[in-house]
């Protein structure tokens, strides 16, 4: 479990970013992180790596302050994904990218190849092995960020809009390898400003507004019942928007669920 306690910070000029931000993080949750820009988002995720300090609180681990671990000691159990992933890849090879981890590690010969066959076959990487990182796609690009955390066996994953400049198909895709990698016990803290998916896939969602953690909750109360979503930057995704606007109809996350249920009342079995 990863917990912020009474956190504040500025950079230094007395301008607060964030003030008394407690939030906690529980081992196996896929949470999206959402709020309009400059909001603090990033703080939040930079303050967990060990990126910044706060000016005051804490940040703990398993109830455990890590306050004092810097980002290279909190890379061993926190995994971050740029939102421009090629920043962060400068091998020769995806293998040898995600090998890069795991040798950091001081993992053995042995146990990093197994590392990287294990983080490939997870995200379908295998054919992949010795393309050249910049040529991937930008969907390829993400995976090879995602294996390169898994190798190095991290308990948290934290992705900055790792679909932003994907089509619907590479999103989809990406979405559905988070998802199987939070169903086999991996927790996920995801950044996007993209509200279906914070409606179709998270399953708890945390706003910043306001300097602070000003929603947290899952995506059905968030769209259904918060009257500040137009001031806190965001929309209802159009399913949630359709299925509450027809009388009797359950809340449906996604279109695929609006049309199904659209169906069932047509041939009446609603």
């Amino acid at each position: 479990m990863l917990e912020m306690k009474n956190v504040n910070f500025d950079y230094g000029n007395g301008v607060p970013i964030l003030k008394e931000v407690n939030l906690i993080i529980g081992e196996g949750e896929f949470i999206g992180l959402g709020g309009r820009n400059g909001c603090g988002k990033t703080t939040v995720t930079r303050l967990l790596m060990g990126l910044e300090k706060p000016v005051q609180g804490d940040i703990l681990k398993d109830g455990k302050s890590i306050i004092k671990q810097d980002a290279s000691v909190r890379s061993r159990f926190i995994g971050y994904v740029f939102q421009r992933p090629e920043r962060q890849m400068f091998r020769p090879t995806v293998a040898q990218e995600i090998a890069y981890g795991p040798q950091q590690l001081g993992m053995t010969k042995r146990e990093t190849e197994e590392a990287v066959a294990e983080a490939m076959e997870a995200t379908g990487l295998q054919k992949l092995a010795d393309a050249y990182p910049p040529n991937l796609n930008r969907g390829e690009k993400q995976r090879v960020a995602i294996a390169s955390a898994l190798a190095m066996h991290t308990q948290y994953l934290i992705l900055d809009e790792p679909t932003s400049g994907q089509d619907s198909a590479e999103k989809t895709k990406l979405m559905r390898l988070l998802t199987k990698l939070n169903d086999a016990g991996l927790t996920i803290l995801l950044i996007t400003h993209d509200m279906d998916i914070l409606a179709q896939y998270c399953k708890r969602v945390i706003v910043m507004g306001h300097q602070t953690k000003y929603f947290d909750g899952t995506p059905q109360k968030l769209f259904t019942e918060c009257d500040e979503l137009v001031d806190l930057g965001l929309t209802r995704p159009q399913s949630v928007t359709l299925s509450m606007a027809v009388a009797g109809m359950k809340y449906c996350k996604s279109m695929a669920e609006f049309q199904d249920e659209m169906v069932k009342r047509l041939r009446g079995n609603a």
